[in-house]
């Protein structure tokens, strides 16, 4: 016998793994978006103009869950992947964009750091594109289920562009640019 698992040792290891990894990184980017104000109500987000490619702000804890979700099955089936070549430098690469990934939040919504977001949009852009390579050399399928992962940061970072564009001076702008609303 020249195997060191079965194939049913295999899929518990993954299962195993993915009860792990992928409540951590669901977990990890919603504490992001709660520690770095990043909901639709923040009064200085809401006082900017919105591009016209802006998707309607329901749409952001949706994708968000799902490539959090998807992201982690990533992982998991990379950590499951023992002796498998190159899985140690996949599952830094993962830490690694992950941690980008988190920063862009508290920098954007909480600092209004909207040129500095773009600067770690770019290198998230890079990092998750380096990390998918890395991935698909352990397992073609976590590769894969980072793809929609790479199409909205993409998206994510031509939107934050657009953010800078049309608000400039909002770019670093200390205090909230509040709006009170009233309604008769």
């Amino acid at each position: 016998m020249n195997r060191l698992a079965s194939p049913a040792q295999l899929r518990a290891s993954f299962f195993r793994w993915a009860l792990f990894v992928v409540p951590l990184v669901l977990l990890l980017g919603f504490l992001s978006g709660k520690i770095g104000g990043g909901a639709a109500d923040n009064p200085w987000f809401s006082g900017l103009h919105k591009p016209s490619t802006y998707p309607p702000p329901l749409a952001f804890p949706i994708v968000w869950t799902v490539l959090y979700a998807l992201m982690g099955v990533a992982l998991a089936l990379v950590c499951a992947a023992w002796g498998a070549r190159g899985r140690a430098a996949a599952i830094a690469g993962f830490v690694i964009q992950l941690a980008i990934n988190l920063a862009w939040t508290p920098v954007f919504f909480a600092l209004h750091e909207i040129r500095i977001a773009l600067a770690i949009l770019l290198a998230l852009d890079l990092a998750v594109l380096l990390t998918t390579a890395l991935f698909w050399r352990v397992r073609r399928l976590a590769g894969w289920l980072m793809a929609p992962y790479i199409a909205w940061i993409l998206f994510a970072t031509v939107l934050n562009w657009q953010f800078l564009a049309q608000n400039p001076n909002a770019d670093g702008a200390k205090g909230s640019n509040a709006v009170q609303r009233i309604e008769l």
